[in-house]
C-alpha cells in the first residue's frame, strides 16, 4: 500500500462526514443556497431585469422567474458571449462550455469561478465515498482513464471555450496527474477513432485501475483491446474493478460489458451536465444518485405529465415525492435561472435525497397518446435480457405510423452482440413489459390501434456508422433512446441486416 491510498482512507471518511452534515439538513442547505443566489443575482442585469429585490421567498421567486431554456436566455447568454460583465451571474465567466444546440446552434454555457469548484468537488466526492463503503483505495495507486473531449481550449472575447470534459480535464488533482491516462497529445486528438486507437496503444500494457467514460464509447475502447490482444478485460487489466459512467441508463449495456471484461465489477454513475455538477452514486447498495444540494443549485421540479400545461405544478425539494417523474429545472450559481435542461428525473428516496435518470422531456413517444418514456423502454429491454445470455450494444425506438401493411406499431432498432434464439418471442417479452409499464399503451394494443412492436436487427457498428454519418461520432455524444418522430429511423434503415 501506498503512502497516497493509506491517506486516502481517513481523507474518505473526513469528506464523506461533511457531505453527510448538510444531507441530513436538506431544507436548510437549498434555503441557504436560495438566498446566496438572491444575494448575487441582485446585483446583475437578469436580477434587475427579474426584481430580485423584492424577492422574500419562493412564492415570490415563482412570479418573477419563469421556467425557461437556453432558446429564452440567450439574449442575456449573447450579451456574455460578447464580453459584457454583471449579466447572469456577477462579473465574466471563467469558461463557456460549449455544447450542441437545437434551434440555435452550438450552446455556450457559462462557467463561473464560483460554480467550476463545484463540478470537481462533486466528482472526487463519488471516488471519496467508495473508498469510505470498500474500505479500500488501492486503485488509487492503479493508472486511471477518462474517455473524454478534446482539452485544448479557445478563446471566445476573453473567455475560454470548449466541452466540459475537456474543462473538467484541466483540474485533474496533481497528485492524481502520474496515474491518468491517456497522455495530454492523445488527449488532444480530435477524431474519435484515431484517438481510441491512440488510447489502446498508451494503456495496452499498463495497470489500468479506473476507467470512465459513456458506456458505448468506452465499449468500443473495450473492444479494440480484445479484437488486439485476444484477451478479455479483466485478463489485461486485473486490478480493474470498478467502472464510472454517466449520460445513460447502464443496465441495458450491462451484459455486454460483463462479457467483454469477464467478471462483475462495480459501477459509480454520475449525473454531471455544463449546467452544474447534480448527483452522484454515493453508496453500491442503494438505489439512486445523492443529489448535491449543496453545490450552488437551487432545485425546482415539475410533475413531467403536467410540463406541457398552460401552468403546471412547480415546486422545490420539500415537497418532492418518491416515485414521481418529474423535469428537473436549476437555479446556479453560473447564472442560470430556472433553466430547464430537458432532464426528466425520479426520486429514489427522500432521506436523503437520491434521483435516478428517467430520460429527456423531448424525447418521448406519444404518436398515439401512449406517452412511452425512456425509463419505461429501458426497463422492458432490461426485463427481456435479464438472465440470457444476450448483449445489447445499442438501441433506439420510433413509431411507424405509416407501415405499408396493418396496423401502426413501435419500431425497435437493436445492435445484438449475442442474438436471441427467438427473435419474436424476445419482441413478445419486451411488448408484455411495456403493457404492465403503461396503460395507456396497453389500451392502444388491446383496442387493436397498435399491433405489438417490431424488432430491426441493426448491423454491428450500424450506429457507429450512423453517428459519423450526422458527425456525431465520439466524445460525449449519445444516441436517444427513443423519437417521437422518424428523423432518426428512417436512416437507420440504411444500417439494417438484410433477411
Amino acid at each position: 500500500m501506498s503512502i497516497k491510498s493509506f491517506f486516502a482512507i481517513p481523507f474518505a471518511k473526513i469528506a464523506t462526514r461533511k457531505v453527510f452534515k448538510w444531507a441530513e439538513k436538506p431544507h436548510k442547505t437549498q434555503e441557504k443556497v436560495f438566498k446566496h443566489l438572491l444575494s448575487k443575482g441582485g446585483k446583475t442585469a437578469f436580477g434587475k431585469d427579474h426584481n430580485f429585490d423584492t424577492i422574500t421567498n419562493y412564492e415570490d421567486f415563482k412570479k418573477e422567474v419563469s421556467v425557461t431554456d437556453y432558446e429564452g436566455l440567450k439574449t442575456y447568454v449573447d450579451r456574455v458571449v460578447a464580453g459584457e460583465s454583471d449579466v447572469l451571474w456577477t462579473g465574466k465567466p471563467l469558461y463557456f462550455a460549449k455544447t450542441s444546440g437545437t434551434t440555435s446552434g452550438a450552446k455556450y454555457i457559462p462557467i463561473t469561478k464560483e460554480s467550476m469548484p463545484t463540478h470537481i468537488k462533486a466528482a472526487r466526492n463519488a471516488l471519496l465515498f467508495y473508498i469510505a463503503e470498500k474500505k479500500d483505495a488501492s486503485f488509487v495507486d492503479g493508472k486511471m482513464i477518462f474517455l473524454q473531449g478534446s482539452p485544448v481550449l479557445s478563446d471566445k472575447n476573453g473567455v475560454k471555450l470548449g466541452r466540459l470534459s475537456g474543462i473538467v480535464a484541466h483540474y485533474v488533482p496533481q497528485y492524481l496527474l502520474k496515474n491518468r491516462l491517456p497522455s495530454w497529445e492523445t488527449n488532444c486528438i480530435e477524431d474519435w477513432e484515431t484517438k481510441v486507437n491512440a488510447i489502446v496503444e498508451e494503456t495496452i500494457n499498463e495497470d489500468m485501475s479506473v476507467i470512465s467514460g459513456i458506456p458505448s464509447w468506452v465499449q468500443m475502447y473495450f473492444e479494440k483491446l480484445i479484437d488486439k490482444t485476444g484477451k478479455s478485460i479483466s485478463e489485461l487489466f486485473p486490478n480493474f474493478n470498478f467502472f464510472i459512467y454517466g449520460g445513460v441508463n447502464f443496465e441495458p449495456y450491462k451484459n455486454k460489458f460483463e462479457s467483454l471484461i469477464g467478471k462483475k465489477i462495480d459501477y459509480i454513475e454520475l449525473y454531471p451536465a455544463s449546467e452544474g455538477f447534480i448527483a452522484f452514486q454515493d453508496s453500491q447498495t442503494e438505489k439512486g444518485m445523492l443529489l448535491q444540494l449543496d453545490s450552488g443549485i437551487f432545485y425546482e421540479f415539475i410533475p413531467a405529465t403536467e410540463f406541457f400545461n398552460e401552468d403546471p405544478t412547480r415546486i422545490c425539494i420539500k415537497d418532492v415525492k418518491v416515485g414521481v417523474n418529474y423535469v428537473i429545472i436549476l437555479n446556479t450559481t453560473a447564472g442560470l435561472w430556472g433553466y430547464n435542461i430537458g432532464d426528466t428525473v425520479e426520486f429514489t428516496s427522500t432521506k436523503p435525497y437520491r434521483i435516478k435518470v428517467t430520460g429527456r422531456i423531448k424525447h418521448f413517444i406519444s404518436a398515439f397518446g401512449e406517452h412511452v418514456i425512456g425509463k419505461e423502454v429501458e426497463k422492458a429491454l432490461n426485463d427481456s435480457i435479464l438472465g440470457t445470455t444476450i448483449n445489447i450494444s445499442e438501441f433506439t425506438v420510433a413509431p411507424q405510423v405509416n407501415p405499408e401493411n396493418g396496423l401502426p406499431y413501435h419500431e425497435w432498432f437493436i445492435e445484438f452482440e449475442n442474438d436471441p434464439e427467438n427473435l419474436d418471442a424476445f419482441a413478445a417479452k419486451i411488448d408484455a413489459s411495456m403493457q404492465t409499464q403503461n396503460i395507456y399503451y396497453f389500451d392502444l394494443i388491446e383496442g387493436k390501434v397498435l399491433r405489438p412492436l417490431i424488432i430491426r436487427k441493426v448491423n454491428k457498428g450500424g450506429f457507429h456508422a450512423y453517428m459519423k454519418s450526422i458527425g456525431k461520432f465520439g466524445g460525449q455524444n449519445k444516441i436517444p433512446q427513443l423519437s417521437d418522430t422518424r428523423k432518426i429511423a428512417d436512416v437507420l434503415h440504411n444500417y439494417l441486416i438484410k433477411d
